[in-house]
Order: structure tokens, then sequence, then C-alpha cells
């Protein structure tokens, strides 16, 4: 069925736009128990696990389900992005608060060790990563807090430890 369409002008650009209108969300009622060892809801424990929250990523029952066209949303993504307006809303700013910038501040500050010489580049990316990101907005599913930072710095005191064993053994090496 094809959904209702008007004309209209663009309160910013004065352009002509035909706007088609769907329905805001569909959402299911017959929502099933969930078995032993069966994925569940995130909201509803005793329900079977439906759909993933394709912002969020919660597992989402029957009832917490909310189709915005070929998406499925959670509740509470769906009441997130009602509060969001304006022309900088949208999906783009749904996936921004997933990147878990601490994360990736550790994975470069103990990571160097491994492949050593990244360190160059590594403890700057580290420092602009904690001065940048620093107070983003965390994620709902996976909580996080600023320490996961100077977690990230903790892998360059090896670096300092790696450099003054090199001249103590060089100055042992030098007596001899």
């Amino acid at each position: 069925m094809e959904p209702p369409s008007r004309w209209q002008n663009c309160p910013y650009c004065e352009k002509r736009l035909q706007l088609r209108v769907w329905s805001p969300h569909r959402q299911s009622t017959n929502a099933a128990s969930a078995m032993p060892e069966q994925a569940t809801c995130f909201f509803h424990p005793e329900k079977a696990f439906q759909a993933c929250c394709q912002r969020c990523g919660r597992f989402v029952c029957a009832l917490c389900d909310l189709q915005l066209g070929a998406e499925h949303v959670c509740p509470t993504c769906f009441e997130r992005g009602r509060g969001d307006t304006g022309l900088n809303s949208g999906k783009a700013e749904w996936r921004s608060r997933d990147v878990l910038y601490d994360s990736i501040a550790v994975t470069l500050g103990w990571g160097w060790i491994l492949v050593w010489p990244i360190v160059v580049a590594a403890l700057p990316a580290v420092i602009v990563l904690h001065v940048k990101y620093r107070k983003a907005p965390s994620s709902y599913v996976v909580p996080r807090s600023g320490w996961r930072f100077w977690v990230a710095y903790g892998g360059f005191v090896w670096l300092a430890l790696l450099i003054g064993a090199v001249i103590l053994t060089q100055r042992i090496a030098g007596r001899h």
C-alpha cells in the first residue's frame, strides 16, 4: 500500500518537495515466552528475543520491537530519537554514540608493545582521543567512564622502562 503523499515547501531552502508519510512504527503484541537457554529481551527477561535494536544493539521481544520502515528500534532509542530534532539528527548521530573511544585509546596505549614502531603515533593519538572524546556520550549497552583513558597511559610506562633498561645496559657494557 502506497503511503499518502503531499507537496510542501522546505522551510530552509524553499524548494518544493513531495512528502510521503508512513506510520511512525508498527508494534507486535504477540511476544513468545522464552525457553531455557534462549536469548531474551533486554526489557522483559521472560520474553523471547525477536530482533536486535539497530541503534544500540539490545535484544528486544515482539512487545518492544518497534519497526521504523526496515529498521528495528528498541523503546529507549525510539524515545531518544523522538527528542532529537533539527537538521543534524539522523542515523549518523546514532552511530557516533556507539564508538568506544576509550577502547581505541587502550588498544593504542598497550598495542604498541606488540608493534613497537607505532609508538611514535600511538602516544599523540591517545592524547588526542583523551582530550577530544573524554566527555563523549557513552554507549547505553556498554557503560564506560574516563578511567579507561588513564589505563591507556599506563601502557606508555613500559616505554620509559624499556628506554631506561637500554641505557642501563649500555652503561654497564661500557664499564667492562
